[in-house]
């Protein structure tokens, strides 16, 4: 790659920072968050899950806007979004509205990161190049994960409301530098093309009850919950039925014939449920069972981000000698024996105890965010990139939602009205239960990918699949932005 190649991967990366930087600084400062505007665990919750809802129900149709609008238009627009609902909540004095402001600022990351990534998978070429850009993005997205505990600790150590204003100074930054590197190009052809509204709105709503109905689980009554989980179904089969028949669908249902595709997608949901629930909880875990300051949980919990040097060095060798789908499917095994290793935790754990744990989960997630990235998108015609990465990033937010919506109704259902340390430490246990069985599935099904002989990227080049000037060549400004 040129020097305008790593510039505009620059701009793209510092985005996803952004969001990684953002989800972070946010996990270390719930308990901060709690007692300053006196919010009960199940509302908590909804600060993560209403930016993760809004980020996954309208991603499939941020991911067809970047198609049909143009990814550099989408990009630049929805950043600002972003920028200005992030310093919103800072502002918040109260749980609805800083819930509300959540889920806003998860909405523009819906547009804006498809059309990231899309202006990555149609501007670099398919094999090593792009192989390579993938790797650092994820890379640099694990990085944002880790300076946000240290930094999200910091800040919150002072007062919670910077966890919110410090995003919008670098948001500022990257909008700056996106209208001036991200180059220009022509409208997208889409005459005659449409939005599909009823797509778009009847996913939405499959993907708010679906969560909501989880959530509930732990304080409604038995015929509520099974009420609002049959609605969610319900309005899944609407959408189905709706994109069956659309002219112009949000998601065109052929794309999931793509074995590798769905896998990768499920995989992606799975790993997203176990990693954001355990994060959840070893959270709570740290600060109101051990009473452990903001800044000590950060720095606790960092050792999970070695993920940030791992993704963009080691893993892009491991998938070159052995292929995407053997590196994931051996990661997603190091999440089990993460947390299984962390299953059995007392009230009395040094952090020597707890050590071998998180970084075997930062281990993980090196190993399996990338590959799955890279498989989610690979093979997929230039049109359609958009939409292949707004299904992995779906999967990944509905995942994440899920997971903290179970760990939240299972720890509260097992501890009861019981606030004593025993209490909590029996409900953190069975919520525990949780991410190793969505983990122990994810490898189960990335075990069929297994089968046969795996591409590398250096069976990539031998096909033909890459040419000698990939590994040269810059940004196509014709089609990099679209």
């Amino acid at each position: 790659m040129d020097g305008r190649a790593w510039a505009v991967l620059f701009v793209l990366c510092g985005a996803i920072f952004l969001e990684g930087i953002d989800v972070a600084m946010l996990n270390v400062a719930l308990p901060s968050i709690r007692a300053d505007l006196d919010m009960s665990t199940g509302e908590l919750q909804w600060v993560m899950s209403a930016y993760v809802v809004g980020y996954g129900g309208f991603m499939l149709l941020g991911g067809r806007a970047a198609d049909l609008f143009g990814r550099r238009q989408m990009f630049l627009f929805w950043l600002t979004v972003f920028l200005l609902f992030s310093g919103l909540g800072g502002f918040a004095d109260n749980g609805p509205t800083l819930i509300a402001a959540r889920f806003v600022t998860g909405v523009a990351a819906a547009f804006m990161t498809p059309a990231g990534l899309s202006i990555i998978t149609t501007g670099f070429s398919e094999g090593p190049q792009r192989d390579k850009a993938l790797l650092v993005y994820s890379g640099t997205a694990a990085g944002g994960f880790s300076v946000g505990l240290v930094v999200g600790g910091l800040l919150s150590s002072a007062d919670w409301r910077w966890v919110f204003f410090a995003p919008v100074a670098l948001s500022a930054v990257l909008l700056v530098a996106a209208f001036v590197l991200i180059p220009r190009s022509e409208q997208p052809a889409r005459t005659g093309q449409r939005v599909d509204v009823l797509g778009a709105l009847t996913v939405t709503g499959a993907f708010v009850l679906l969560v909501l109905g989880v959530e509930r689980a732990a304080h409604a009554s038995g015929g509520q919950t099974v009420g609002t989980l049959a609605a969610g179904f319900a309005l899944l089969g609407v959408f189905v039925l709706a994109e069956r028949r659309a002219a112009d669908p949000l998601v065109r249902l052929g794309i999931l014939r793509s074995g590798s595709l769905v896998r990768a997608n499920l995989a992606a949901l799975l790993l997203a449920a176990s990693f954001f629930g355990f994060q959840f909880i070893a959270v709570f875990y740290l600060q109101e069972l051990r009473g452990w300051s903001t800044i000590q949980t950060s720095f606790a919990l960092l050792v999970i981000g070695v993920d940030a040097a791992i993704s963009p060095t080691l893993t892009p060798r491991l998938v070159n000698r052995f292929g995407n789908a053997r590196v994931t499917f051996v990661g997603l095994l190091l999440a089990v024996l993460s947390y299984a290793l962390f299953l059995p935790v007392g009230d009395d754990w040094t952090y020597a105890a707890m050590f071998p744990s998180f970084i075997t989960l930062g281990l993980a997630f090196s190993l399996a965010y990338g590959p799955l990235t890279i498989v989610a998108t690979e093979g997929i015609a230039e049109e359609e990139q958009g939409l292949a990465g707004a299904l992995l990033y779906t999967a990944f937010q509905f995942g994440a939602a899920l997971g903290l919506s179970t760990v939240t109704a299972v720890s509260v259902v097992a501890t009861g009205d019981d606030e004593t340390p025993g209490a909590l430490l029996d409900g953190y246990h069975a919520a525990l239960l949780v991410p190793l069985g969505a983990a122990l599935l994810a490898v189960l099904i990335s075990a069929f990918g297994l089968r046969g002989r795996h591409r590398t990227t250096e069976d990539a080049a031998a096909q033909g699949e890459t040419t000698a000037q990939a590994d040269t060549a810059p940004v196509q400004t014709a089609g990099a932005a679209r």
